[in-house]
């Protein structure tokens, strides 16, 4: 016994002077612990200053039940119990009495109270009696989380992004959102402690962070809401009508390469469309007839032909190495001129004009395309972009054989995503400039620029300005010559210039025989100002497949609708949009409410969403309820306000 005495003397003794420290150590991180406070993430805005994505606080309080004393428990129990049953959709004070004194008699230290609060709830109920005492007092207990809403709805969804993390810490970052998330969008966490009181519960040590989060900053973009929704619809609308599995389309500025509108719609299980894959910039694929203005700008630029020259399409029927060309109309055109080929979108035509000017050089001809830009990726901040593909006779195993030649005349064997194609009609519209498509303009802390996006040029010229001229003329007469694929989308209202493409896809298959219908063009025909892409992936062959069918009259729509305020197409400045009031007094005062910390603006007319979001920025309570505009303020305009002051506003 002595002997056993003197071993646990000893124990005792190392445990306190040689693995005390470490022991004490642990025993403190299992009762407090540092906690992440998740920083905001900045917003996201149109280029006309409306939310397209925004990070909205959402707080579920608690209360400790054994932390109140006696007497503060007692005195302040009714009045705390009349405040919760004023909570709308709550329990009666006698209900909230039985359940808290119940929970503190069960000495349950984390009783829910409510769940899901907006910020203007949660302020009103710090007030209550109890829960306006600091933690260690009153025993309120705060978890705060943070919720990404996209006011438009599912309207770009896909392309504005988002940034998930699953359970395992696999990060999805696609779109804009996850393109700039880690750089400007997600801020810096902050540290909260919070001490153990009870198995996986915790509370706050204090009312304040041990360190504070900073808010992400704030993005622009180059999408304009009134324009994105105009081709939301217009595409939803054919994809519908012809019953396509997916499509998309682009409309983009020519001057500048932002892009104005992405819509990206693939149909689910139930036959509905919804933004389920950035189909514009991934899905690269064989572009079919749109190649065609490649395959002429490469000849043209190379002097090899010119548009005057005479073909003979063979009454449409070509054969190569076995394989054969055939023209859509039955017997071919005869003898055309190369612009008419075009015009008409004659296969034989276009085959067998740029095989019989490059069959003995055909490096040439794929020189000339590399020479314009066609053989890289766009290199875009958005991820997934899809691989540009161009089959080269002095590189193995590059899709080259002896049908690559006349196969790559007609947009097959060739492979590019819609923005990259779009890129180079744009380039054609810009009078030679190749602009990268841009989705950013600026990145801002509250009014201030923080860092700025600018123009970036690809190719200076992609070609001469002679080629340019004819590639202008070509797209204008297939949609202003009666003859023309595109003539049927001809408004004497406006002017449009394109390419109608109809691409078979899965053709090595009969039973899996698809096609891919797209236009590429720009508008207003004289003086380009938008350029704009459709693509629709297996429309219903039974409805129609033709791309001047079926994505041809997207196109007009949307140049149609940018249109309405102003048909004569003599005046180009018309072209821009007239924003309504709502969005311009946003700007207004969401500039007025970053310099005046103290001062009311008018929020009438704004969207719910946009009034909430900068009057809570500004400290406000605000209480309202539905969804829709504002129709009514409780403090007119002007008017100082003070921190934590309630606002109600009338939404219908």
């Amino acid at each position: 016994m002595f002997i056993f005495g003197i071993v646990v003397m000893v124990k005792l003794a190392n445990i306190q002077f040689v693995q005390g420290d470490e022991y004490r150590a642990k025993a403190s991180e299992r009762i407090v612990k540092d906690f992440v406070v998740p920083a905001n993430r900045g917003n996201v805005y149109s280029v006309n200053g409306n939310l397209l994505a925004t990070s909205i606080p959402k707080y579920d309080i608690r209360f400790d039940a054994l932390t109140p004393a006696s007497s503060l428990f007692e005195k302040h129990l009714k009045s705390f119990c009349d405040s919760l049953a004023k909570f709308p959709g709550k329990k009666s004070s006698s209900q909230y009495q039985k359940l808290i004194r119940k929970a503190r008699i069960n000495k349950n230290r984390y009783l829910l109270l409510a769940k899901n609060l907006g910020y203007s709830e949660y302020m009103r109920m710090r007030t209550f009696p109890l829960l306006n005492l600091n933690a260690f007092k009153g025993g309120i207990i705060v978890e705060q989380k943070t919720k990404r809403e996209h006011p438009m709805g599912g309207i770009a969804q896909r392309t504005i992004g988002y940034e998930r993390i699953d359970e395992k810490g696999n990060v999805t970052r696609p779109g804009i959102d996850g393109a700039f998330g880690v750089k400007y969008l997600r801020g810096k966490d902050g540290k909260h402690a919070k001490q153990q009181i009870g198995k996986d519960k915790w509370k706050p040590i204090y009312d304040y962070n041990k360190i504070e989060p900073q808010d992400g900053l704030d993005v622009y973009t180059t999408i304009d809401v009134n324009i994105q929704d105009i081709a939301h619809h217009s595409l939803l609308n054919q994809l519908e009508k012809y019953k396509a599995d997916h499509g998309c389309t682009v409309v983009m500025e020519v001057e500048t390469g932002e892009i104005r509108a992405i819509v990206n719609l693939g149909r689910n299980s139930e036959g509905k469309y919804y933004e389920r894959r950035n189909y514009a910039v991934w899905e690269s694929h064989e572009p079919g007839s749109t190649f065609k203005l490649m395959a002429l700008a490469a000849a043209l630029e190379d002097k090899v032909i010119d548009t005057s020259d005479v073909v003979d399409t063979e009454k449409g029927v070509l054969t190569y190495y076995g394989k054969k060309v055939r023209d859509s109309k039955w017997g071919g055109y005869g003898k055309i001129s190369i612009s008419e080929a075009f015009e008409v979108s004659s296969n034989t035509g276009i085959v067998k004009t740029i095989y019989n000017a490059y069959k003995e050089k055909p490096e040439k001809f794929v020189d000339r395309l590399y020479d314009m830009n066609l053989d890289g990726m766009l290199h875009l901040p958005i991820k997934g972009e899809g691989e540009a593909i161009i089959p080269d006779p002095r590189i193995k195993n590059n899709r080259w054989s002896g049908i690559a030649l006349p196969w790559m005349a007609f947009g097959y064997g060739v492979s590019f995503t819609p923005l990259q194609t779009l890129t180079f009609y744009n380039a054609v519209a810009n009078d030679g400039v190749m602009v990268k498509p841009r989705f950013l303009r600026e990145v801002k802390e509250f009014d201030k620029t923080i860092e700025p996006f600018e123009k970036e040029v690809i190719n200076k010229r992609i070609c001469s300005k002679e080629t340019i001229a004819k590639l202008q003329q070509l797209l204008k007469n297939v949609v202003e010559k009666k003859h023309g694929t595109g003539n049927r989308l001809y408004s004497k209202n406006f002017s449009m210039a394109g390419k109608t493409g109809t691409c078979q896809k899965d053709y090595r298959d009969k039973e899996k025989l698809n096609y891919i219908s797209s236009f590429a063009g720009f508008f207003p025909a004289d003086n380009p100002r938008y350029s704009c892409i459709v693509v629709i992936h297996e429309p219903d062959k039974e409805v129609g497949y033709y791309g001047a069918d079926v994505s041809g009259p997207v196109f007009k729509t949307i140049a149609q609708k940018i249109y309405t305020d102003t048909p004569l197409i003599e005046e180009v400045e018309s072209l821009d949009v007239k924003r309504a009031s709502v969005e311009q007094q946003f700007e207004a005062y969401y500039a007025t409410a970053q310099k005046y910390k103290t001062i009311m603006p008018n929020v009438v007319g704004l969207p719910a969403m946009d009034a909430v979001a900068l009057l809570e920025n500004m400290g406000l309570q605000v209480n309202f309820k539905g969804s829709g505009v504002v129709k009514r303020q409780s403090v007119a305009k002007g008017q100082k306000v003070k921190k934590n002051q309630r606002i109600d506003l009338e939404i219908s």
